[in-house]
């Protein structure tokens, strides 16, 4: 049987974004080992992601910008060689999408189009604010018109996709619980008479824990041996005696997870938080830590209330599951453990894998 072949098209550079480290990334073995070859294009290089989401350094980023497009207009020489072309997001951050039509219609290759957020929403960093009218984010709906199946990372964007496809799978965002986010990898929490309440993420998303910090700040008062890790690319503005902050690192944001006895996972309520995925519920469980969420979106979907986490929908309800959750560690290990093998049994590589093949069929 002849290999089929795969063009990946992808924002970043390999290996940096958690976006595509755990959307298609971590499938690589799975493809190789399942007659299939395939190629990688970023769109932005190393250096220009290092400084994408800082302020400043317009010039670099433009020149980056250009550096890319020209790339991705290279590409168009060598399209003949590929049966698939996979895209995540969209094949260049700006303007329409030129290189997605010539691929589907000039070339009639099959695009399989990925994403894991209502990008056809405007939210642009406040970074790249400028830029944000250049960003074209109609275009979502001519591509999934224009693909050969549409991959979404939960029903919320799939219910999106289906109005202009009628190929649409669903593709969750998935876990290694083997051989990554698998807590008999790492060495066990020392005995401490701390208990540990984590987040992670990244400089976009800090602003949902804000609003948790007055509430543990209270429970901190009652229980003054909790503390709040925040583990993410940017330091809060806010300090509290209680907060500890550790800078995220790919090689040790596993380990710091594991240090956590409680994970958060608070957000707002609007279109946009509707289309996450649930990622940061998702580790938290598979390190068999109990699991707090917000009700928005997916979370409803992969927590099941007082089975394999809480889910809160107001501050009061936050307080209540956190205390219990501080006073009641033997039954929170119980719901801890259920929710890891949620993970295993619906959000891991190998539940996922025959999802996954079946996009390139």
């Amino acid at each position: 049987m002849s290999k089929k072949n795969i063009l990946f098209l992808c924002p970043y550079p390999l290996g940096q974004s958690p976006s595509q480290r755990f959307r298609f990334e971590q499938y690589f073995n799975l493809l190789e080992s399942s007659s299939f070859t395939f190629d990688v294009r970023s769109f932005w290089n190393i250096a220009t992601w290092q400084i994408l989401y800082k302020k400043g350094n317009f010039g670099r980023k433009a020149l980056a910008a250009l550096s890319g497009f020209f790339k991705r207009l290279l590409l168009i020489f060598s399209l003949h060689k590929y049966d698939f072309v996979f895209i995540h997001r969209e094949a260049a951050p700006l303007g329409p999408p030129l290189l997605e039509w010539i691929i589907a219609r000039l070339f009639q290759k099959k695009i399989i189009y990925d994403f894991d957020d209502a990008i056809w929403l405007p939210n642009t960093s406040e970074q790249n604010g400028i830029i944000s009218f250049l960003k074209w984010h109609r275009k979502v709906n001519a591509i999934c018109r224009w693909s050969h199946k549409v991959s979404c990372g939960n029903s919320y964007l799939a219910e999106h996709a289906r109005r202009f496809s009628s190929s649409v799978v669903i593709n969750p965002t998935t876990i290694d619980t083997e051989g990554l986010h698998n807590p008999a990898l790492y060495s066990e929490k020392k005995a401490s008479s701390s208990l540990t309440i984590g987040w992670t993420g990244t400089h976009s998303t800090l602003p949902y824990l804000f609003p948790l910090v007055p509430l543990i700040d209270s429970l901190w008062k009652k229980y003054p041996y909790i503390k709040l890790v925040v583990i993410a690319d940017k330091e809060p503005a806010w300090s509290k005696p209680f907060i500890k902050f550790i800078g995220w690192n790919k090689k040790t944001e596993i380990a710091d997870l594991v240090n956590i006895d409680i994970g958060v996972m608070p957000m707002r309520e609007d279109a946009w938080t509707k289309g996450k995925c649930g990622f940061k519920a998702l580790q938290y469980m598979s390190l068999n830590k109990l699991t707090l969420a917000s009700t928005t979106g997916v979370n409803s979907e992969i927590i099941e209330h007082g089975v394999n986490g809480f889910l809160c929908s107001t501050p009061q309800e936050w307080l209540q599951y956190l205390e219990q959750a501080i006073n009641n560690s033997e039954s929170i290990r119980a719901i801890a453990e259920k929710g890891r093998q949620t993970v295993i049994e619906r959000y891991s590589v190998i539940s996922n894998s025959s999802t996954f093949l079946s996009l390139f069929e």
